[in-house]
């Protein structure tokens, strides 16, 4: 399959403005393009690079212009290696092309030049990968981020957080309590606040909080956005975002991905299950 090379897209307002207006037209569902083998099998699609594009393009050509975000997850492209990844970036103009905010879901974290990197391959307008926002890990230090914020400042881009994630795996890192007293992820929430604290009306800088965690986040408002994923096949509902971040659910970007992927391959079946889902979301989150 051929793709049509289009001009990449340059953001000309904060991430955060954007992202408030996706959320004010089409409402405040993320949609996960995670062309995982066995969804690209159920489509009846092989597990190679032609499958990947039918599988990319079709999700763009369907979703792009009715969910506030589609979060490519990065791993998904790169395990079919550099064509992979060559798939992706298009992917990425294709949906920026189309109206659509894109989530680069890479969750990197390093430190100096390598941070810096990372940042400008995804942030950066000029490069092929230059997605909207994406997502970063804190744990070699947030000030090893600032490289990060700084440059998504400068390109009118975003980045999300992880804060506290649903599997249980993370519980030992994440919960585990710092000398004042407060745990991992209330510091994460803590910083991306102040963070956001200059930004009117509302920062680029958000956090990820999963919407199966067991337990309410009350200080989950950190004046940005919340990604939530787990929606759906992950076991969480449009009901329990309420129950999980209270007053901060009008903030909250729930994420699906094989709730509505598995819908395919149909474009107008995709297109009605999202539909559901938003609505859904909407009518909690606002």
């Amino acid at each position: 399959m051929s793709w049509d090379r289009r001009p990449r897209v340059q953001a000309s307002q904060p991430f955060g403005s954007r992202l408030r207006a996706a959320r004010i037209a089409l409402g405040p569902l993320c949609v996960g393009l995670d062309p995982h083998p066995s969804l690209l099998q159920a489509w009846g699609l092989r597990d190679d690079v032609a499958g990947l594009e039918v599988f990319a393009r079709t999700v763009v050509d369907a979703l792009a212009d009715r969910v506030s975000l589609l979060k490519p997850q990065m791993a998904f492209f790169e395990r079919h290696g550099s064509r992979g990844v060559a798939v992706l970036e298009q992917v990425v103009v294709d949906a920026r092309s189309a109206g659509a905010l894109v989530l680069m879901d890479v969750k990197r974290g390093d430190i100096g030049s390598t941070m810096q990197a990372y940042a400008q391959a995804y942030l950066d307008p000029r490069s092929a990968l230059a997605a909207d926002a994406m997502t970063v890990t804190p744990y070699l230090g947030m000030g090893a981020l600032r490289s990060t914020f700084d440059l998504a400042n400068d390109s009118h881009a975003g980045v999300f957080v992880l804060a506290r994630t649903s599997n249980p795996e993370g519980a030992s890192i994440q919960r585990a309590v710092c000398a004042d007293g407060s745990t991992v992820a209330e510091a994460v929430l803590r910083y991306v606040r102040a963070e956001n604290a200059a930004a009117a009306p509302w920062g680029s800088v958000g956090v990820v909080v999963g919407a199966t965690v067991a337990e309410p986040v009350p200080d989950a408002d950190v004046g940005g956005p919340i990604l939530a994923p787990g929606l759906g096949a992950q076991g969480a509902q449009a009901h329990d975002l309420l129950r999980v971040f209270g007053r901060a659910v009008s903030s909250v970007y729930p994420v699906a991905a094989r709730e509505v992927l598995q819908a395919g391959p149909g474009v107008g079946a995709l297109r009605s299950a999202a539909d559901r889902l938003r609505e859904q979301c909407a009518a909690v989150c606002g």
